[in-house]
């Protein structure tokens, strides 16, 4: 079931958009979120929460696009009460700018921050409270930590990290990193595509927990 939740009007076309184009998704990264859905419809049976924490190098990019990702299609087939979504690096850096303007491109409302490690409001609808967003290790006091499924969204994190304490269950989907884009003529294009397939997969993975 679809769910509006008074999602701002250039999102929810956005969304639309990325729903259509889940049949582009390749069927190798398609079992990958069935293993995500099945963690979460598992928890669900059980009336347990699923949390899942996204996991990358510095937690400024992909990691950060698929937490917000994940939650605003959570809430948009209604399941948002099911599942709590948190990410996390091996390192702290900062939620990238360009990865923030990125989202606010698609539609998000952002309040901004200031300081060498921000913590950006990211809003998806009128009604719904803001994912506050900034860069943490995987292990911070800010995450779940213990029972939860940890998403590998890079490669390098993946392999420097073979042991994640608390999680339950590890699922890796890496997306290639934008950063290789930073400060070229094709960076908006790089981000903007990122965040568009980050988008896809994530909306299909919540279309799946019916």
């Amino acid at each position: 079931m679809e769910h509006s939740l008074l999602i701002y009007p250039n999102l929810l076309k956005y969304i639309k958009e990325v729903i259509v184009a889940s049949d582009q998704i390749d069927e190798v990264r398609k079992d990958k979120l069935k293993e995500i859905a099945s963690f979460i419809l598992h928890k669900k049976q059980a009336s347990q929460t699923a949390n899942l924490t996204f996991i990358c190098t510095h937690n400024s990019r992909r990691s950060h696009l698929c937490q917000i990702w994940a939650a605003t299609a959570a809430a948009y087939y209604g399941v948002e009460d099911d599942i709590q979504t948190f990410s996390g690096g091996t390192e702290v850096t900062a939620f990238n700018h360009r990865a923030v303007a990125a989202i606010k491109r698609c539609g998000f409302y952002v309040e901004n921050s200031t300081g060498e490690n921000p913590h950006y409001k990211v809003h998806y609808s009128e009604v719904k409270k803001a994912l506050e967003c900034f860069s943490k290790k995987y292990d911070d006091d800010f995450n779940a930590n213990e029972n939860f499924l940890a998403i590998m969204t890079c490669s390098e994190a993946d392999k420097d990290c073979p042991f994640i304490p608390g999680a339950s269950m590890r699922v890796s989907t890496p997306y290639f990193d934008p950063k290789e884009s930073d400060d070229t003529d094709q960076e908006t294009i790089v981000y903007d595509a990122r965040c568009r397939q980050i988008a896809t997969e994530m909306f299909y993975l919540m279309s799946q927990i019916q």
